[in-house]
């Protein structure tokens, strides 16, 4: 039983299974080698965004044959601070660490993330990357594209586009949070008294 007004979710159906998940993501690696040249910085947006770019990164240097072998460097960068609601409702932000060993000064650096949505977090992404250095260039790898933009980014690089109204969420589970790979839409259901 739910009270009145209070929101839940309910699982509506499977975007990208684990085969579909591997298969935009081999498909990316490729789109980011064409466009990044040979030595591609990828940085996840934590959490998600962070073990996408692992996988990414893997599936490059694993790929790639002989001459064309590719070592892309990879980082993490933490929002938290950067958010422009920070202090609206988090009252103890959970603040992970950005972690950039290589500089970035001068690199093609490829931000990637799970879900893109209103823009927000890739904008306090590049405020980020900018306290770090001044990279070449910065180009945009989403998993997902949900639509409804807020702010004028639009993704590079797009594992699938999914336009998705308001009254709906994307999640994106992955193994490394202890799932099984999969995107799924979630619908939002008011709660009322039984």
């Amino acid at each position: 039983m739910s009270g009145p007004g209070k929101i839940e979710l309910r699982e509506r159906s499977t975007l990208l299974d684990r085969v579909g998940i591997a298969r935009a993501l081999k498909r990316m690696a490729s789109e980011i080698a064409e466009k990044a040249g040979p030595d591609p910085y990828l940085v996840g947006i934590r959490t998600g965004g962070a073990f996408l770019a692992n996988r990414l990164a893997e599936i490059m240097k694993n790929d790639a044959t002989g001459d064309a072998r590719m070592h892309p460097s990879v980082g993490v960068v933490d929002i938290t601070l950067y958010r422009d609601d920070v202090f609206r409702g988090m009252l103890k932000p959970e603040i992970g660490p950005t972690e950039l060993e290589d500089s970035i000064e001068g690199r093609t650096v490829v931000l990637v993330d799970d879900v893109l949505y209103t823009g927000r977090t890739v904008r306090a992404a590049m405020d980020v990357l900018v306290d770090y250095g001044r990279p070449r260039a910065i180009s945009l790898a989403v998993l997902i594209d949900r639509g409804c933009r807020e702010l004028p980014i639009a993704p590079d690089i797009v594992g699938l586009s999914n336009p998705v109204d308001r009254n709906h969420t994307v999640s994106v589970l992955l193994a490394e949070e202890g799932g099984e790979d999969r995107v799924v839409l979630l619908e939002r259901v008011t709660g009322e008294m039984a």
